[in-house]
C-alpha cells in the first residue's frame, strides 16, 4: 500500500458529553498522523461522530452526514461516520448511504488511522465491532477550562424506553488506574466532570470492586484537579457514603445530576425504574440536609405509555415538592426495539406536548423561587466569555453545569480573564439566568 501523506481532518461531534469524550480520544489518534482543522470546509476528511439515542438525534445525525457528503463537491475527499448510529443501524446505513467511505462503531475509534489508509486505497470500510474497552486515554480537549471524564460506558439497567444497552452494551467501568492516567495527561483542569450512564454505579463491576467514592478520593489527591462535578447519578446507587463525600470533600462541587425520569410509582414500574416518588423525595431531602446549599438537577419523561392524568399530576406535584434547582424534560420517544414500544396506551403527540409545556411552566416557577433566594448573595463564577449584545461577561456558578443549565451574567469594571473565578454579587434574576456585579 502506498504511504498516505497527512490529510486535514475535521470532526463533527453530536450527542452527549460521553460522545464528546469519544471524539476527543479519536482526535488524539488522528493527530498522530494528520492535522486537525476546526472549519469543516477546510477538511480533506470529515468525520461525523453520531448519536442514535432518540429519533430526533438520528434525524440530526443523518442531516449532518448529508451536509458532509455535499462537501465532497467543494473539496472534501472522504466522509467517515462513527459512533452510535452505525453501531445500531449499520445494515441500513451501509446500503442507503453509499457515498460514505467508512463506518466505525462505538468501540472502534482506535482503528481510525488504519481505516483512513484503507479508504484512500480504494476500499469502503465497515468497522463495527462489539462494544468493549475504551480506545486509550490520550485526548485532544475540545472544552476550555473544564473537561469531562467518562468513567464507564454502556448500561445494564434495561429501562423499557431506552436503546443504550443495545447500542453501547452492558455497563463497563473504566479501571481506576486507567482513569488516573487519563486525568494526569489532561494537565490542570479547573472543573473535572464525571460522566457515565450511571456514574454512581462506578466500580461495582470491577475486580476487585471499586466505588465512585474511592475514585473521587483518588482524583481529589491530584493537585491538577481543582474541582469535581458529578453528573448522571441514578438515585438507587446514591449511598450515604457518597453523600458524605460530597458534603465533606472541598473539591467536590455541591451539585448532583440525578436522573429520575418520573415520580408516579405506576409509570416508574412500567419504565423498569427502581424507585418511588416518595423515596425520591426522601433522598432529595437527605441531600439537602447533609450537603448545605446543594443544587440538585434531574430529567423527566412525560407522555410515557399509560401515563394517566393522575400519573401526570403526581409528577407535577412532585416538582413543586422537590424544588429542584434545575430540571430537563423530554417527550417520550417511541423507539423500535424497546419493550415500551409494544405497550398499549400510547399517548397522542398533542397531549405529550401539552404536558411537556406544563412541566416546564411549573419548573420555571420553582427556578424563579430558587433564583430569588440568591439575590443579594455573592457567588464564585467561572468566567467563560463576553456577551457583545448585552455588553456583559458571563460564566457559571457551582449550580450551573456546562450547556444544560443557565448562566450568570455580570458587569465588571476591570479586565476579566476567561477561565478564572470571580466573586459576583447577584442583583437580578431573569428566567433561568442571573445577573450580578463583580466584587
Amino acid at each position: 500500500m502506498k504511504k498516505l501523506k497527512g490529510k486535514k481532518v475535521g470532526v463533527i461531534s453530536l450527542g452527549c458529553d460521553k460522545n464528546r469524550v469519544d471524539t476527543e480520544k479519536m482526535l488524539a489518534i488522528v493527530s498522530q498522523k494528520h492535522s486537525l482543522v476546526s472549519n469543516i470546509e477546510d477538511a480533506d476528511i470529515i468525520i461525523v461522530n453520531t448519536c442514535a439515542f432518540l429519533e430526533s438525534a438520528r434525524k440530526e445525525a443523518i442531516e449532518e452526514i448529508l451536509l458532509s457528503l455535499e462537501q465532497k463537491k467543494n473539496g472534501a475527499e472522504k466522509v467517515i461516520v462513527s459512533g452510535c448510529l452505525p453501531q445500531k443501524f449499520i445494515t441500513e446505513l451501509e446500503s442507503e448511504l453509499l457515498e460514505v467511505d467508512a463506518f466505525l462503531g462505538v468501540s472502534d475509534y482506535k482503528e481510525i488511522l488504519q481505516v483512513i489508509d484503507r479508504i484512500y486505497s480504494g476500499e469502503r470500510v465497515i468497522c463495527v465491532g462489539t462494544p468493549r474497552e475504551e480506545c486509550g486515554n490520550k485526548r485532544v480537549l475540545t472544552t476550555d477550562g473544564y473537561a469531562y471524564l467518562k468513567i464507564a460506558d454502556g448500561c445494564s439497567n434495561h429501562c423499557t424506553y431506552c436503546l443504550i444497552p443495545s447500542i453501547r452494551g452492558k455497563y463497563r467501568s473504566v479501571p481506576l488506574a486507567d482513569l488516573m492516567e487519563e486525568v494526569k495527561a489532561l494537565g490542570e483542569v479547573k472543573e473535572l466532570i464525571l460522566v457515565a450512564q450511571d456514574s454512581a454505579k462506578y466500580g461495582l463491576d470491577l475486580q476487585p470492586k471499586s466505588s465512585l467514592v474511592e475514585l473521587i478520593k483518588k482524583l481529589s489527591n491530584l493537585s491538577t484537579v481543582k474541582s469535581i462535578r458529578l453528573l448522571y447519578c441514578y438515585p438507587e446507587n446514591i449511598t450515604d457514603e457518597l453523600i458524605e463525600e460530597i458534603a465533606n470533600n472541598d473539591k467536590v462541587i455541591k451539585y448532583i445530576d440525578m436522573p429520575l425520569q418520573h415520580a408516579d410509582d405506576g409509570v416508574l414500574k412500567l419504565m423498569n425504574r427502581k424507585g418511588t416518588g416518595e423515596g425520591y423525595l426522601r433522598l432529595i431531602e437527605k441531600l439537602k440536609q447533609k450537603v448545605k446549599g446543594i443544587a440538585i438537577r434531574s430529567t423527566f419523561i412525560t407522555g410515557f405509555p399509560r401515563e394517566s392524568e393522575e400519573a401526570f399530576n403526581n409528577l407535577a406535584e412532585f416538582l413543586l415538592k422537590a424544588k429542584l434547582f434545575n430540571a430537563g424534560f423530554f417527550k417520550y420517544s417511541r423507539e423500535l426495539g424497546t419493550p415500551a414500544y409494544k405497550l398499549d396506551g400510547q399517548i397522542p403527540a398533542i397531549i405529550k406536548q401539552k404536558r411537556y409545556r406544563k412541566l416546564y411552566a411549573i419548573q420555571k416557577k420553582v427556578v424563579k423561587e430558587n433564583n430569588k433566594a440568591l439575590i443579594g448573595k455573592t457567588v464564585k463564577v467561572f468566567a467563560e466569555g463576553f456577551d457583545a449584545d448585552q455588553l456583559v461577561y458571563y460564566g457559571r456558578a457551582y449550580f450551573n453545569a456546562p450547556d444544560i443549565d443557565g448562566k450568570v451574567y455580570f458587569f465588571s469594571g476591570d479586565e476579566v480573564n476567561f477561565g478564572e473565578f470571580y466573586d459576583i454579587k447577584i442583583i437580578k434574576a431573569t428566567g433561568y439566568d442571573l445577573y450580578g456585579e463583580r466584587q
